[in-house]
């Protein structure tokens, strides 16, 4: 169950979360991340990026993301719904 201080979090807090994490990591302007965005093909993350990744999400969320589920992240929006629906 992803919680953020014991509250459920809205789709705008988890997507502005991610968006702020992917800012850091891929050192992109915030502004430019859409939930379009494909972490392949706009991001050029590769497979240990993505893996760091999910990692940052599992801690910045509080629970574990299965290998089957992270292999289905393609996109930003997939990863905001993926948290979405598992709060």
């Amino acid at each position: 169950m992803f919680l953020k201080r014991g509250k459920i979090m809205s789709e705008e807090e988890i997507f502005n979360k991610i968006k702020s994490l992917i800012a850091d990591n891929f050192e992109i302007d915030e502004n430019k991340i859409t939930k379009d965005t494909s972490f392949t093909d706009d991001l050029d993350a590769d497979s240990i990026d993505l893996v760091e990744f999910i990692l940052q999400l599992e801690d910045e969320f509080g629970a574990e993301i299965p290998d089957d589920d992270a292999e289905k992240i393609k996109t930003v929006g997939d990863a905001v719904a993926y948290i979405k629906d598992h709060q």
